[in-house]
């Protein structure tokens, strides 16, 4: 009954700004991220109603060297039927699957990929997420096939539109906190038809001056 999330979600997408210009322009030209660490699975990625976050996280992956320009997009969203691992049952329905998929790299003699930090990383919050992603997708993959078989036998199949979850990383946001200062909540699409519309954000208060 509760499944389908239908309320209008505001996501930021941090990005370089020919992608960003890109987008608004050709709203259809949308490219799905598919890195073996994605914390969420595949999909495209966005930080809800967390401005500051995707302008810093845009910011860090220029002084890497990948982007030039730091941009933000942002994007109306409907999240349709939402794996939300902020309820209880998505994340019991995710362990079920990280136990079929162990049991059988187990008895293949497959090692699991685990989870890493990134060089130099003083929180140690392993932001490479080699095993989460190779769950969240096998869990897709399984579903997608079982519910292809229920479309054939009865004429209906629902799959997951999009993945949202919660992340505690940045260390605690001072002495003896339980707060994190890179706390965050997270948003997957994985069906387009989710985002009903990308918009150029304006710039103010909002987006803290400490981050240019």
């Amino acid at each position: 009954m509760y499944d389908i999330k239908s309320n209008l979600v505001i996501g930021f997408h941090g990005c370089e700004a020919d992608v960003r210009d890109e987008l608004l322009l050709h709203p259809g030209n949308i490219k799905f991220s598919q890195q073996p660490y994605d914390w969420l699975g595949h999909g495209l990625y966005f930080w809800e109603n967390n401005i500051d976050r995707a302008m810093q996280w845009a910011i860090d992956k220029k002084s890497r060297g990948n982007i030039k320009e730091p941009a933000v997009l942002g994007a109306v969203l409907q999240l349709g039927h939402c794996c939300d691992f902020l309820e209880s049952r998505y994340i019991k329905l995710l362990s079920k699957y990280y136990k079929v998929m162990a049991e059988f790299h187990n008895s293949s003699g497959i090692a699991l990929p685990e989870n890493k930090d990134i060089r130099n990383d003083p929180n140690k919050d392993r932001l490479l997420r080699y095993l989460d992603c190779t769950v969240i997708e096998y869990m897709h993959d399984i579903m997608n096939e079982e519910l292809q078989h229920a479309k054939a036998a009865h004429g209906s199949f629902e799959v997951f539109d999009s993945v949202r979850g919660a992340f505690f990383e940045g260390g605690p946001a001072f002495e003896g906190s339980g707060i994190f200062a890179k706390t965050h909540i997270q948003i997957c699409i994985r069906n387009p038809d989710c985002i009903k519309g990308f918009f150029k954000p304006r710039v103010g208060s909002s987006l803290s001056m400490d981050l240019k």
